[in-house]
């Protein structure tokens, strides 16, 4: 995967190539950009993706890494109950959540997940990774 920051190794968050194309356009419409892994509600579990001046991160929000050049968040306790997983961010056909800045180009991100190796569980663990 591309576009990802490693910690340890091991990067939390990773784009596909289709994502990483989506994230340059929407950089390039709205300049400087960030994710935020939302927990459900109206959208979904979506990567919900906001212009960097419209979206206030706080002090519950974990910094997971940079997908494409954009700071990727979710908050604290979703955090907790993923910490094991990596996410893998994607693209596919369809609307993007209505507050996302994808919607309205036929695109819509989509977060995978696999579950850490032992080996990169240590390796985040070992480099006392909290976010």
């Amino acid at each position: 995967m591309a576009g990802s920051v490693h910690i340890g190794g091991v990067a939390r968050v990773v784009a596909t190539n289709a994502a990483l194309v989506l994230i340059a356009e929407l950089r390039a419409k709205h300049g400087p950009i960030l994710f935020h892994q939302s927990g459900g509600c109206c959208d979904g579990s979506s990567a919900m993706c906001y212009r960097q001046d419209e979206f206030l991160t706080g002090s519950d929000d974990v910094r997971l890494g940079e997908i494409g050049g954009a700071p990727f968040h979710m908050s604290r306790p979703q955090f907790d109950y993923w910490r094991h997983t990596q996410l893998i961010i994607d693209v596919v056909p369809g609307t993007g959540g209505m507050f996302s800045l994808e919607n309205g180009t036929g695109r819509r991100f989509l977060t995978r997940s696999r579950i850490f190796t032992n080996a990169e569980a240590t390796s985040l663990e070992a480099a006392s990774v909290t976010c």
